[in-house]
């Protein structure tokens, strides 16, 4: 994996989003964002992230048969595997990471996932939808019971969501947890998966789910360049356009994209 190169790949799909959707628009603005002049292409960590040298980009996955998206995205991702690739993919809604995770467990049995959400997204079905962006680490822990999920910046746990999380064994840091002083302890190799709407709406307000009191970008930002190599593959999902006045938000995704780019850099030779 050390020698695996960073590619971004589209999803545009947000066809699971339950009350607003508009979530597929957002990987072409985030790309946008990402190679904007009004920033540059160095990292925090003094890293220069430049495309075609440090990162490739497969472009965006044609989703709109939306019945057959999620076997399109595993196969979309196992050809990123495949060309020596390690995806960051950019959504689109939640639901994306069943089929990304899908297609990466099964060579990495002891896979660590640290999930950046306002919303514990563990739900057994919404709406009567199993697929559902509500329920993506549900389907993904019945199917890979080795995998460890550590969820940061929860704010709205049901009681429904708070029994999964006990039956999985989530490692649950909600943001009582957070403020307390609570970090989470990963061990690699790891997936990172961010959906915007974990960070604050003060921060981040171009989201369909607006859920106050969460993490800022400085606490997302110390999340991702703390995490241990060797990192398999990351997203950044849930940016709605139609919601992000200025591009506000686009821009906070790709300050992270260009992060998680930089941190997988740092971490190639774990």
């Amino acid at each position: 994996m050390s020698r695996r190169t960073p590619t971004l790949i589209g999803l545009p799909y947000d066809a699971s989003s339950s009350f607003r959707r508009g979530a597929a628009a957002a990987p072409p603005l985030i790309r946008a964002a990402l190679a904007s002049p009004a920033t540059n292409a160095w990292s925090e960590a003094g890293i220069e992230v430049v495309a075609g040298r440090d990162y490739a980009d497969a472009g965006d996955v044609d989703l709109s048969d939306s019945a057959n998206a999620r076997a399109t995205i595993g196969r979309a991702i196992a050809g990123v595997l495949a060309r020596g690739g390690r995806p960051i993919s950019l959504g689109g809604d939640h639901s994306v990471t069943y089929p990304i995770v899908r297609a990466i467990a099964p060579d990495l049995p002891r896979l660590t996932i640290v999930q950046i959400d306002a919303h514990p997204d563990l739900y057994d079905e919404f709406e009567g939808d199993r697929f559902s962006h509500a329920c993506p680490f549900a389907r993904i822990l019945e199917e890979h019971p080795s995998v460890h999920l550590v969820q940061v910046g929860i704010r709205t746990m049901t009681g429904h969501q708070r029994e999964q999380a006990e039956r999985f064994g989530v490692d649950v840091i909600d943001m009582r947890a957070w403020s307390a002083g609570r970090r989470p302890e990963v061990r690699g190799p790891v997936y990172a998966t961010i959906d915007v709407d974990g960070l604050d709406p003060a921060f981040a307000p171009g989201v369909s789910h607006r859920e106050p009191g969460g993490l800022s970008v400085r606490d997302v930002l110390g999340i991702v360049q703390s995490l241990p190599g060797p990192i398999a593959g990351a997203d950044v999902v849930e940016v709605n356009p139609s919601e992000d006045a200025g591009g506000v938000t686009a821009t906070v995704a790709s300050k992270l994209v260009r992060e998680l780019i930089s941190r997988m850099i740092e971490t190639a030779g774990a």
